[in-house]
């Protein structure tokens, strides 16, 4: 589908809607001519893996994702499906939905945008919206160029446990950091956060992080980044973000160039 329009709506946040206006904390209507693509997968393909292809790709072309969500972290899929999308088939679980949007330049100093969208219907069948989309001269992409080309992340990687940890992230997310951290002279950088408890000093929810950070730690070294390529960075409960998915117990990954 052909994609022209002088206020194309594009989402750099989670999507909410309230009294039938869409609400997000950060988006843009931008002028952009491109083209959108539907895709049905075929039943022995599956969203994760799709979703791999084309971060893949973006990585290929240096493209820097600009925002990401998964789940009901994104909102609901009725408003991604027929709000911002414009495609009932889209329509599916809020819990098994994802979308990213990512921007590159050009050798020619274009400005590119690609957002990619996937979801599960109620009958199990599964879909990919993609568009591509050169955006008009002049126009402000939230984000995009205003971070470091080398520093990319972060990933966020949510934990629970105390003497021994479980780590919430996606397979999609550790081939991401693979491929990252595969690069020479990567350095993989590990920043531990906690959230404060009602009954503890900001010194115990410090070392709380720092336990956690340092045993995703060693689950790295195992899966094939050395503890040589890794640095760790404890803040606690000392960073305070407005983005939902950086709230509570969660390191974050951060990938730096060499």
């Amino acid at each position: 589908m052909e994609i022209q329009s002088t206020g194309h709506l594009v989402l750099f946040s989670p999507v909410r809607e309230v009294n039938d206006e869409i609400r997000s904390e950060s988006l843009a209507r931008l002028p952009v001519e491109g083209e959108g693509r539907l895709y049905q997968l075929a039943r022995d393909a599956n969203r994760e893996s799709a979703r791999d292809h084309y971060q893949r790709v973006l990585n290929e072309r240096n493209a820097q994702v600009l925002f990401d969500c998964a789940g009901i972290r994104c909102g609901r899929s009725n408003v991604w499906a027929n709000q911002i999308f414009g495609q009932r088939t889209l329509l599916g679980r809020d819990d098994t939905q994802d979308y990213l949007v990512a921007g590159s330049i050009a050798e020619d100093g274009a400005r590119w945008l690609t957002l990619v969208y996937t979801v599960t219907r109620g009958n199990l069948r599964e879909y990919v919206w993609v568009e591509h989309l050169r955006v008009g001269s002049g126009a402000t992409i939230p984000g995009l160029g205003t971070v470091n080309e080398r520093v990319k992340g972060p990933i966020i990687v949510p934990w629970q446990g105390g003497v021994t940890y479980r780590f919430d992230w996606r397979g999609s997310d550790r081939r991401r950091l693979s491929d990252l951290a595969s690069q020479e002279g990567a350095v993989v950088v590990l920043v531990g956060y906690s959230e404060l408890e009602a009954d503890e000093s900001f010194g115990e929810a410090v070392e709380r992080a720092r336990m956690a950070a340092e045993s995703l730690s060693e689950v790295l070294t195992k899966t094939g980044v050395p503890r040589s390529q890794q640095t760790i960075i404890v803040p606690g409960p000392a960073g305070v973000f407005k983005d939902p998915d950086r709230q509570g117990n969660r390191v974050e990954l951060i990938v730096v160039s060499g």
